[in-house]
């Protein structure tokens, strides 16, 4: 199928391809190796841009500033509708196309675009359970440069000044996506999608299920999509939490990768012209991978009981929604 008649994401399309199906989320809850294992189908074509993020921009909004209302309005990789469908020009005519954007469960306006685009699309959507889902999403955001609080407690708290438009980080491009705490509004979520799309086109995955047999997930995925779930499949395991070592380190490293300032420009020039790329990429990123980060601290037991109590009544609704026990699965049984 083409896009040559319709709108997309506002635009009007140019005769390229639109996606068939879309990974829209969560973040941290396995969608990357999803991603991976799907794309290495021959039967699926998903473009080298994990999330281009095209339906979640919201170019009418107003923005608290100029680096916000810049981000909302190019969205996140893909800048036009052009680039978009580019991402999928090289997909065979028999192989189904997917796009991979966690930001499509969370906002409110990518359910229906998608659906004007792609009516028939079929759509996946991952959740995990709520307090480890916030804490790894905290993690992910220091390790992307988005996030400068280290404190969770301390990033929990400032979420209604971030609303405001105060205490934001400076590289935070998309500063509604430090609202860690109302990305937990599963039901709401999902529910958007089901007034989108009929209920037969939407399939939620739970991440410990996916976690525990990641191969039984995936071709459980290739029977929605339908195609062949009988090929080899390899098990992946990718973007894993890690904690921040140090900010400061990170930003002197982020400065000399981008070049920023005489210096980081003279040290940059000096690593590419000493180095070739594939040493850059089997030896210096690991290293510098390495420096950055660790393994994550366990959670502070205390916050994550505060966070268990406040999100028990969505993981009710939730289990409701989907018609299965996940308070007793996610431990919540037990909480007050």
């Amino acid at each position: 199928m083409t896009a040559s008649t319709e709108q997309v994401g506002g635009e009007r399309a140019t005769g390229r391809r639109v996606p068939d199906f879309f990974v829209v989320g969560h973040h941290k809850s396995g969608t990357t190796a999803l991603y991976e294992m799907l794309r290495r189908h021959p039967q699926i074509f998903m473009s080298d841009v994990k999330e281009p993020q095209f339906f979640a921009r919201n170019p009418e909004s107003p923005a608290p500033n100029a680096r916000v209302r810049a981000f909302e309005q190019t969205g996140r990789h893909a800048e036009t509708l052009e680039d978009y469908l580019s991402l999928y020009a090289d997909a065979g005519r028999d192989q189904r196309v997917g796009d991979g954007s966690t930001f499509y469960l969370w906002s409110p306006l990518a359910p229906e675009r998608i659906a004007r685009a792609r009516p028939d699309a079929r759509i996946i959507a991952i959740l995990r359970e709520p307090a480890s889902f916030v804490s790894s999403l905290h993690l992910q955001m220091l390790q992307n440069n988005t996030e400068s609080e280290r404190d969770l407690r301390r990033a929990l708290a400032l979420e209604g000044a971030r609303r405001e438009g105060r205490h934001v980080p400076r590289d935070a491009h998309w500063p509604a996506a430090l609202m860690y705490a109302e990305r937990v509004r599963y039901v709401e979520q999902l529910r958007r999608y089901h007034e989108a799309f009929s209920p037969e086109q939407v399939l939620v995955l739970i991440y410990d299920d996916f976690r525990n047999d990641n191969e039984a997930t995936v071709r459980r995925v290739l029977r929605f999509l339908d195609v062949d779930e009988t090929v080899p499949l390899e098990v992946i395991a990718a973007n894993p939490t890690v904690a921040l070592r140090s900010l400061r380190l990170r930003r002197m490293v982020r400065a000399v990768r981008q070049g920023r300032g005489p210096v980081s420009r003279a040290v940059k020039a000096a690593v590419i012209g000493l180095t070739t790329t594939r040493l850059r990429e089997n030896v210096l990123h690991p290293i510098r991978h390495r420096v950055l980060y660790s393994s994550p601290p366990a959670p502070d037991a205390e916050l994550m009981l505060e966070l268990r109590r406040r999100f028990k009544a969505e993981v009710v609704s939730l289990s409701e929604f989907l018609d299965r026990d996940l308070v007793t699965l996610w431990g919540y049984d037990g909480i007050g």
